[in-house]
């Protein structure tokens, strides 16, 4: 059995912790860098500094690429066993999803809203892969998952007395019968 790790910086302890679990796996750590945080770096630096300063995406991507490096190696410290590395740049969900083509399982966390269930509790990018990873998901919560309280409460029914939820409509009340024609007006 193949498994995908994605290591983010927030969530990776609970991802490689969940992929322990599996004793004969081969696993592979993940992580991608995306290139709009070297482009982001840039842009805050010239910022602060000014804008007549020498580029240096490249130091910003190598300080990236550092990161990526320590966080990999971190990945596999815990896990305590040997695993393939995988460090890609690009399209973080892209790379991700296409990472899977051959994969049996992948190993995510919820990366959003973590008070609360609920849909916020993933971001942009693992949604997007949620949708569209090519093999089985595992997603965990990278801390204590949030109480059953925090779940919100059903919609309202609406006030025609239709389905709550804005669900399918109900059955249609057959049209009243034909009437007399309205009286005509003169004048």
């Amino acid at each position: 059995m193949k498994i995908i790790v994605w290591l983010t910086d927030s969530t990776w302890p609970a991802c490689v912790d969940a992929a322990a679990d599996q004793p004969d796996a081969q696993l592979v750590l993940l992580h991608v860098i995306d290139p709009d945080s070297v482009e982001a770096a840039e842009a805050a630096r010239a910022g602060l500094l000014g804008r007549g300063i020498p580029a240096t995406a490249a130091y910003a991507h190598q300080t990236l690429v550092e990161a990526q490096t320590a966080l990999l190696d971190a990945a596999e410290k815990r896990l305590d066993r040997p695993a393939r590395r995988l460090a890609l740049t690009g399209r973080v969900e892209r790379e991700v999803v296409t990472a899977c083509a051959d994969a049996d399982l992948l190993v995510l966390a919820r990366d959003g809203d973590h008070a609360r269930l609920g849909p916020r509790s993933l971001g942009r990018a693992t949604r997007f892969v949620l949708d569209h990873a090519p093999c089985r998901v595992l997603l965990v919560w990278p801390d204590e998952p949030p109480s059953l309280a925090t779940l919100p409460a059903p919609p309202p029914p609406p006030p025609d007395g239709g389905p709550a939820g804005g669900g399918p409509p109900g059955p249609r009340s057959p049209p009243p019968p034909p009437g007399p024609p309205p009286p005509r007006r003169s004048g």
